[in-house]
């Protein structure tokens, strides 16, 4: 197996993140996945792109800039709750990932052994439940359910202010 079958899924992950923040093509994305060291042709690009887009991660539209057509993607609503959920597993992963790597120091050496469970509260916060909250404002019609979500993302986001402010004091 070549080394790069492993980091398919990964180059995915980057794909989407980056359409679920912006609209992306081809050579642009290209582009920034080579600062990152993937270097992908658009023989590489398109079928996956096209892929994201059949599976409904990802959709497109033809836009015309200076005479040239090109496609553009966006990330779709299922494509952002696949990066929202996604991002808890590599979250997961990596930190097993790199559990075993050699701590500069006691304290990151005690952290590394025994996960902070308030620290793993403000990353579920962060990357599952307030953009959860924040797509369901955006889908709802009823001004009252509006309302309510946003309540309830701006108490989350007051816990991830405290969570983070604990994390402070915790560390200094």
């Amino acid at each position: 197996m070549d080394d790069k079958d492993l980091y398919s899924g990964l180059i995915r992950l980057h794909v989407l993140h980056h359409a679920c923040q912006e609209p992306i093509f081809g050579t642009g994305i290209i582009e920034e996945l080579a600062r990152h060291g993937y270097r992908l042709s658009p023989g590489t690009l398109y079928p996956l792109l096209h892929g994201l887009e059949k599976k409904g991660y990802l959709q497109s539209y033809e836009e015309t800039e200076r005479r040239q057509n090109r496609r553009v993607y966006r990330a779709t609503d299922k494509g952002h709750k696949a990066l929202a959920a996604a991002k808890v597993k590599v979250h997961e992963l990596f930190s097993e990932l790199l559990e075993d790597e050699p701590p500069k120091d006691l304290t990151s050496r005690k952290a590394a052994i025994t996960p902070d469970p308030m620290h793993e509260l403000a990353i579920q916060l962060k990357v599952t439940t307030l953009p959860s909250l924040r797509q369901g404002v955006s889908k709802v019609k009823d001004p009252k359910a509006q309302a309510l979500l946003e309540a309830s993302a701006a108490v989350v986001e007051g816990l991830i202010k405290a969570f983070d402010h604990y994390e402070k004091k915790r560390k200094g």
